[in-house]
């Protein structure tokens, strides 16, 4: 039988639940990238990167190839820098309804103690 198509997206969007593994495709969705200049960007042990890239690489998302004898990292599908700019459109959303509401009791808290 088949997996679910919602446990099938759960499984991926687990695959994003790691801070690391975020800026590692955020990266990749600016250009490729050899191991050595990740471990330059990210503040991370070379052991835990490796283990991420892994990750990535186990779930379809990154893609690697030996050039000139280091290991290069792309993107396996363009469509994961859309869904990174997805998730940063709603975070802005989110957070300025979050403000609206904070500004909004703010102001019912000063009306109270006038």
């Amino acid at each position: 039988m088949p997996r679910p198509l919602y446990e099938a997206k759960a499984a991926f969007f687990r695959t994003l639940g790691h801070p690391a593994r975020i800026r590692v495709l955020e990266l990749l969705s600016e250009r490729e990238y050899a191991v050595h200049e990740l471990l330059a960007e990210i503040e991370i042990e070379p052991s835990n990167l490796s283990h991420q890239l892994a990750v990535l690489r186990r779930t379809g998302l990154v893609v690697q190839e030996r050039r000139d004898g280091e290991v290069i990292y792309s993107l396996a599908a363009p469509e994961v820098r859309d869904l990174l700019l997805a998730a940063r459109r709603v975070l802005v959303d989110v957070i300025d309804e979050q403000i609206e509401l904070r500004t909004e009791l703010a102001a019912t808290a000063r009306r109270r103690r006038t």
